[in-house]
């Protein structure tokens, strides 16, 4: 028999209903964008109803096939990926794929990218004033290619212009997925956020690399890709409660290397509004609704009523009454 101790809460009167801006969500365990597809692969294995939301695959104007193979290698704590952002494009995206997720009753996200300021803005003209998308998730991790290669997330300023290009052609409102590869990922969101973002999404993948000494070559033929997984997770959490500490009013979408409910009450105490689970589906597509169930528990033994009561909900260290006490 489980006892629960005195304070703990019945699980069943946990609202895990929680406000994104002007979104208000089912729950705050979204899929992640580039680890669900577009939803429809993993309906035969999990209930997506039970997701707060879909973040889908980065979706470019135009269709793009990806990087060569191979092209995703296992990394102690992670997976080290370089799939090259392939889509469908955004033509077939809104023929094809959408349908589908506007019948789900979840938050649709829909990140997407592109390789100069026209593909971005047409990009988001497109898909921004479609109905049945609730957020156009803007993917700054991508190089620039008329700038010498260097990301649209590095720069405070080339972002802060994106940002605001793309906010004034899109109805949907635009939360920023910002790169973990930026000096200053404050900068970042403050300048997206003074350009219109609705919010940001913390963090995207880590530059990174493996090799394979037997045969000399990177284990990836592009040698270098974007690591995931566990272990980037306390980087994720560090970046997350950096920027809320200095913007307590952006909403936050955490992310990196969740794998239980614990880790995703973690996000929420360091000031994330909610988390999006993404490699851990690869391994468990049932990983979200588990998660979740995870997270629901684990708020009730904790007296957690609500999830906005867990949110920014870290307390400082050492305790205050721990400092009276010395």
């Amino acid at each position: 028999m489980t006892h629960r101790s005195p304070s703990a809460r019945d699980p069943a009167s946990v609202e895990l209903a929680c406000e994104f801006g002007p979104l208000r969500l089912q729950s705050p365990i979204l899929a992640a964008s580039g680890c669900f597809a577009y939803g429809q692969q993993f309906a035969a294995f999990t209930d997506l109803r039970a997701l707060g939301g879909i973040s889908t695959k980065g979706i470019s104007p135009l269709p793009r096939h990806g990087n060569p193979l191979p092209r995703i290698c296992e990394t102690a704590g992670g997976m080290l990926n370089s799939i090259g952002l392939e889509n469908v494009g955004v033509e077939a995206f809104l023929r094809d794929k959408l349908p589908f997720l506007r019948e789900l009753g979840v938050s649709v996200w829909v990140n997407f990218f592109g390789t100069d300021f026209p593909t971005y803005i047409d990009c988001a003209r497109s898909l921004g004033n479609v109905p049945g998308i609730d957020v156009l998730e803007l993917n700054i991790s991508c190089p620039n290619i008329k700038h010498g290669g260097i990301e649209f997330g590095t720069v405070p300023e080339v972002a802060h212009r994106l940002t605001r290009a793309c906010v004034e052609v899109s109805a949907a409102p635009i939360v920023v997925k910002l790169t973990p590869n930026a000096a200053d990922n404050v900068a970042m969101a403050d300048a997206v956020r003074q350009a219109g973002a609705m919010g940001v999404s913390l963090i995207n993948t880590i530059t990174g690399m493996a090799i394979d000494v037997r045969r000399r070559r990177p284990r990836i033929a592009t040698a270098y890709g974007g690591l995931s997984g566990p272990a980037i997770k306390p980087i994720a959490l560090r970046m997350v409660h950096q920027v809320a500490t200095r913007f307590p009013d952006l909403p936050i979408c955490g992310m990196g290397g969740i794998l239980s409910g614990e880790d995703a009450l973690e996000f929420l105490m360091a000031g994330a509004r909610c988390v999006q689970v993404g490699t851990a589906n690869f391994a468990e597509p049932g990983a979200c609704p588990r998660i979740t169930r995870e997270l629901r528990a684990l708020m009730a033994e904790l007296d957690i009523a609500r999830t906005a009561d867990a949110v920014g909900g870290l307390h400082p260290w050492p305790p205050e009454a721990e400092m009276h006490d010395r």
